[in-house]
């Protein structure tokens, strides 16, 4: 009689899930069903994975009894680590690819409007196919009839820049075919990293009565021009630290370290500069620190976003009626500002978007956040 492999999630067919136990000839000593099984395409930014996490509750609402797989690029893969609604996290490479092709899914969520993305979308073995792929000549098309709003957005300016007024996360939800709930993102600390979170902050001097501002101060290099100046930072920093109250921490990835070193030169050992160069999670861990960040529009932000900050964001040249900050916080933007939001790389008009923030502003909302918190 032929042996049937066990529908079950632990069982790999290289060692057994229980060392006193033998799956293949006794049968599954711990069952936990594979049911229905899908497959997340999102490789592009690092915020855009984060926000996409946002759908997962959706998902496993419809499919309660389900196995998720998410393929993502090396970078954002650390993201994914410790999520309690993920199964398998692959990494966008050759091998992964060989082993996708080989794997049967019921669906496949296709996040990114991309040619990679697309291709892979289209190549592996799936009963339905949502979101984006390609078609034979190697256009980017919507798969489903709730992926044409979002599709549209690429291709309409008018309707992306002026017109919509939905978040990602629902338009995303209605290309996935979901029901949209407003979940918030997915980010998950391991054991070892609260308490390396709580050993930092002995290390730094930080106590539960600190005040503390966190500055994003910059973003990635794809679109440079959404950050403030250096002498912007410097003024809005300056102008905390006048009232004696606040600690302030700057954050950032290894393209900030620059920034941030000149930022922290300039207070002469005032500012808690933190590493920029240790890895995603361990950013995550410094970011968790602070009770207000202070950010553009930058994975940053969506990272304050997964960690449930207070988040003063802002915005010049990306759509703000995107961003959904959960009702923890404000959106700055150019009022009245025609050529914003554009994203442009280069700014014909003397980058006015970023000469726009109101500093002024961002620091009566840090006061006034931690006068509400206070009470």
């Amino acid at each position: 009689m032929k042996r049937q492999i066990p529908d079950c999630k632990k069982f790999t067919g290289y060692k057994p899930c229980h060392s006193d136990h033998d799956c293949w000839t006794n049968g599954c000593k711990d069952t936990d069903p594979i049911g229905v099984k899908i497959l997340i395409i999102n490789l592009d930014a690092m915020g855009d994975v984060l926000m996409t996490t946002a759908q997962l509750k959706s998902i496993k609402k419809k499919f309660p009894v389900s196995t998720i797989y998410w393929v993502t690029l090396k970078v954002s893969a650390a993201l994914l680590e410790n999520n309690p609604f993920i199964d398998k996290v692959f990494v966008y490479d050759f091998e992964s690819i060989s082993i996708l092709n080989q794997l049967k899914f019921d669906y496949v969520y296709s996040i990114d409007k991309s040619l990679r993305s697309g291709a892979l979308a289209m190549s592996v073995n799936a009963k339905n196919r949502l979101g984006f792929g390609i078609d034979d000549i190697g256009k980017i098309i919507p798969l489903n009839d709730g992926a044409e709003y979002n599709y549209l957005l690429g291709m309409d300016d008018h309707l992306k820049f002026k017109v919509n007024q939905r978040t990602g996360q629902d338009y995303l939800a209605e290309t996935l075919e979901l029901e949209y709930e407003r979940n918030d993102y997915v980010f998950e600390f391991t054991d070892e990293e609260n308490i390396f979170i709580e050993q930092y902050k002995n290390e730094i001097h930080i106590t539960p009565e600190d005040k503390i501002v966190g500055f994003n101060t910059g973003c990635s290099n794809t679109f440079p021009n959404k950050k403030m100046t250096v002498e912007q930072h410097c003024n809005l920093i300056e102008s905390l630290l006048a009232y004696g109250d606040y600690k302030i921490m700057l954050l950032g990835g290894p393209e900030d370290n620059e920034r941030n070193n000149e930022i922290a030169e300039y207070f002469k050992g005032l500012i808690i500069n933190t590493p920029t160069n240790e890895g995603v999670r361990q950013g995550a861990c410094f970011e968790s620190i602070p009770q207000v960040i202070v950010t553009g529009d930058s994975f940053g932000m969506h990272l304050a976003i997964a960690l449930k900050k207070y988040i003063i964001a802002w915005f010049g040249l990306s759509c703000w009626t995107e961003i959904d900050l959960y009702d923890r916080g404000v959106k700055l933007f150019p009022e009245g500002l025609e050529c914003a939001p554009c994203w442009k790389k280069e700014c014909p008009y003397n980058l006015e978007c970023i000469q726009m923030i109101d500093l002024e502003r961002i620091e009566k909302e840090v006061i006034n956040y931690f006068i509400s918190y206070q009470q």
